[in-house]
């Protein structure tokens, strides 16, 4: 899976949201880290539906409970599969002139900077993030509260750090081109 896209591969829920003069940079889905929380919601769910299936399946009253119990992790796993949707659509995208983070799948969310207003990057990894390789980015710009400050689950953080670095303070060799 792919996760990293150079170039202008953009699916078109996030090619609308770019204007006609800036070019894609980079652009990431969010790591699937973010997952791990419903995912374990969903395996828990089925352990503990199945062991109260075991204890109470033989009695008559545990019928109904059971049917409750079933019903209520059928919700968990619909659930998943909605947060699974969701993430298949959330991007990070570095542009020319601005970055952006689209979210949502049915209310959709596009929150900006543009790159002329950051002042200030950097990046920071829990130990778990460092164990699966996702990282949060923080923006700053002057004084200001702008609607892009934090990015989480960034995959591959130091390596899009550097290259968004790249762009924001460019060297004076790169100028020259």
């Amino acid at each position: 899976m792919r996760l990293v896209t150079h170039g202008d591969s953009a699916p078109a829920s996030v090619n609308r949201y770019l204007l006609p003069q800036e070019q894609q940079v980079l652009m990431v889905r969010r790591h699937p880290a973010i997952l791990l929380r419903p995912v374990a919601e969903v395996f828990g769910g089925l352990v503990v539906a199945a062991l109260l299936s075991k204890v109470f399946g033989g009695t008559s009253a545990g019928g109904t409970a059971l049917v409750v119990v079933w019903w209520l992790w059928l919700l968990l796993l619909i659930r998943f599969v909605w947060k699974v949707a969701e993430w298949s659509v959330d991007y990070f995208v570095v542009t020319s002139k601005r970055m952006l983070l689209t979210t949502g799948l049915i209310t959709r969310k596009v929150a900006m900077m543009p790159l002329g207003k950051v002042t200030d990057m950097s990046f920071q990894r829990s130990l778990l993030g460092r164990m699966l390789g996702y990282g949060e980015f923080i923006l700053e710009s002057a004084g200001q509260d702008q609607a892009l400050s934090t990015v989480e689950y960034i995959p591959y953080p130091e390596t899009l750090y550097l290259e968004v670095c790249q762009m924001l303070f460019p060297s004076k060799d790169d100028s020259d081109d």
